[in-house]
């Protein structure tokens, strides 16, 4: 079974310097620039979630303690990396 994804094209811009940064940034990672675009663009996108999801709880519950902050920061540090 064949599936089709369906693309939306879009034109932009960017400084050149920039534009040439992403073009061997996608070169490096095996993307096109498309690609490497669209990858990036999913990143941000579940950052901006992520810290919508933050905001949130600490609006419920309250800020997160120091302590908090540290096991979180070294959970995160072990799901990102684990083997270090």
């Amino acid at each position: 079974m064949t599936t089709t994804l369906i693309r939306r094209k879009r034109s932009v811009s960017f400084r050149p310097d920039l534009d040439d940064r992403i073009a061997e940034s996608s070169r490096r990672s095996g993307l096109t620039y498309s690609g490497w675009l669209a990858e990036t663009a999913e990143w941000r996108l579940r950052v901006e979630d992520g810290l919508r999801a933050v905001a949130q709880w600490e609006a419920e519950n309250g800020t997160f303690t120091a302590q908090e902050l540290v096991e979180g920061r070294e959970l995160a540090r072990r799901l990102l990396h684990p083997s270090s």
